[in-house]
């Protein structure tokens, strides 16, 4: 079976320029960590208010930081770059969330962050170019993953769909998904196949939505006028405790306008120098030059997190690195460095002083609301999915049955052990290490590599 991605034709050289710029990145979102403004794991987020109002230890937050990353950035950010040649969040921003919050020092945190970005840029060169070396090049047989991911991806608006508004709604989503994956492919063969598909489900999950809390509001409106009363809650928003903290949280970021849009910028740069992809799906579309597929990709997951984003950001004081990741598909599409860096600025600035109305019209819209979580977990599983089964497309590549039994025992090993790896790092993990395990039975003569 082909790959969507051809197999060798990547690797892990970066020009002078970009090197600095993710050296300088690096050490900028370890600082911003390390003042507890921003991080980029979602799960520790929410840690940050205690460690912001002095009752968490920096050595404890820097624990749920690590032990929230690990999996992530050693299991799926280190297999997804060394395979596709493309910088991921989980191996760029991951380590800085724990080195900034590690670090003692607020001068060290930016020293600490920069030397990670200089093993990124010059150390996975040289890995990649030894593992592509060895007799079992499991680091190839990682880009069969790339079909898989691709295509089950486009999938995840049918599953929210399915979850939130029942199976029939979920049925129709999934027939017009697929005769547009036939059309684009049978007429616009240039084109992602997905892109279309995708985007037709979004958009009718969030009309169902959006349809639902109009019906609903406009029911509160008659019982309202039916005579139902209001007095009683009229005066009780100021007085709520979590409205409170939501604005002190919105107050304490805006105080920091100008360091988010040094960081607006950064990101945005970075994406537009075309060696990042925001997610699993996109770090392949880049690496074979499809900026508008990944654009369009890392669109439509904005959905799935800008209310997970915005409430955690509101109750935490702590902001996410990327942002809402709109300068993701912003930074892939422009044409130069330095409209990057204007354009990137502008966005977190509108973003950190939008904050809080965009807190107030999310509780107006429940519906739009859960159809994020509904997304969020939609993606996880479809991407859960597609990297196992392509994890083991790799296996077969590699090791033919043996591989699978290698690479299948490993992800089955994780779960028996209660996950110490996380199930979505899991599997491109175990092809790392089942590739490892292959090269050494080939060096005792005990395996004969399958042959490509």
């Amino acid at each position: 079976m082909t790959t969507f991605l051809a197999a060798g034709s990547t690797d892990l050289s970066f020009s002078l320029p970009q090197a600095a710029v993710v050296i300088a990145l690096c050490a900028l979102t370890a600082l911003i960590s390390h003042q507890a403004l921003a991080v980029f794991n979602d799960g520790v987020r929410p840690f940050m208010l205690d460690f912001i109002r002095g009752e968490s230890t920096r050595s404890a937050t820097t624990a749920v930081s690590f032990g929230l990353s690990a999996g992530f950035i050693f299991g799926l950010g280190a297999p997804m770059a060394l395979s596709t040649g493309v910088l991921n969040p989980w191996l760029v921003f991951l380590p800085t969330d724990i080195l900034g919050i590690l670090s003692p020092k607020r001068w060290l945190a930016p020293i600490l962050g920069a030397a990670w970005g200089a093993v990124v840029v010059f150390g996975l060169g040289g890995a990649n170019s030894a593992a592509h070396r060895l007799p079992v090049d499991f680091l190839t047989a990682l880009q069969e993953m790339s079909t898989p991911i691709l295509f089950l991806f486009t999938l995840f608006p049918v599953l929210a769909i399915t979850k939130q508004f029942g199976r029939l709604r979920g049925g129709i989503a999934g027939v017009v998904e697929l005769a547009l994956v036939v059309a684009t492919m049978k007429l616009w063969p240039n084109v992602f196949a997905g892109s279309i598909a995708m985007a037709a489900g979004v958009l009718m999950l969030i009309g169902f939505a959006a349809s639902r809390d109009i019906r609903q509001r406009r029911a509160e409106r008659a019982a309202a006028t039916d005579g139902a009363t209001g007095q009683d809650t009229a005066g009780t928003e100021d007085d709520d405790p979590m409205a409170s903290l939501f604005g002190a949280s919105a107050a304490r970021l805006r105080k920091h306008l100008p360091l988010f849009m040094l960081l607006g910028a950064g990101v945005c740069l970075l994406a537009q120098l075309h060696i990042f992809g925001g997610g699993e799906a996109t770090s392949f579309l880049i690496a074979k030059g499809d900026y508008s597929g990944a654009a369009q990709v890392d669109f439509y997951r904005v959905f799935g997190f800008i209310p997970l984003i915005a409430t955690t950001a509101l109750a935490s004081g702590a902001y996410g690195i990327a942002g809402f990741t709109l300068v993701y598909p912003i930074g892939y599409l422009l044409p130069n460095p330095w409209l990057a860096l204007v354009c990137g600025a502008l966005v977190f600035a509108a973003e950190v002083l939008l904050l809080s109305r965009l807190g107030k019209l999310l509780s107006v819209f429940p519906s739009v609301r859960d159809s994020s979580e509904h997304l969020r977990n939609a993606i996880t599983e479809t991407l859960a999915l597609a990297i196992l089964f392509g994890s083991l497309m790799a296996a077969n590549t590699m090791g033919g049955g043996l591989g699978i039994l290698v690479v299948g025992g490993l992800y089955l090993l994780n779960e028996a052990m209660g996950r110490p790896v996380v199930r979505m790092a899991a599997a491109p993990a175990a092809v790392i290490v089942g590739g490892i395990v292959l090269n050494l039975l080939y060096w005792l003569d005990l395996f004969t590599p399958v042959k490509g």
